[in-house]
């Protein structure tokens, strides 16, 4: 979890060091409280919704327990329903109904 803060922060570094290329106004305000952005309306436990994201395309939702696992950091890839999984594992997904796989 570490690494992936680290590599957060580079990133928006690196994004405000070039004029025009920044992230929404919103966006980084979430990143900034390590929020993240979700494509659902309302946040899955244990998040709690931190306002808006890309425009306000997404929801922000900030962890309240610090106990998850996101798909992509626990080393897997989040995928729609009809595709079956031959290994899947736990970790949040941020569309509604994905599920995270580690094989396809």
């Amino acid at each position: 979890m570490k690494l992936f803060s680290c590599l957060m922060a580079l990133l928006l570094f690196l994004l405000q060091a070039v004029p025009g290329l920044g992230l929404p106004r919103d966006t980084s305000r979430c990143l900034e409280f390590h929020g993240y952005c979700f494509h659902l309306k309302s946040c899955p436990e244990p998040f709690a919704a931190f306002g808006t994201c890309y425009r306000r395309r997404r929801t922000c939702c900030v962890d309240t327990t610090s106990n998850f696992h996101i798909c992509q950091d626990e080393g897997g890839h989040c995928v729609p329903p009809e595709i079956r999984c031959l290994q899947e594992q736990e970790g949040l997904c941020p569309r509604r109904g994905w599920k995270c796989c580690t094989e396809v």
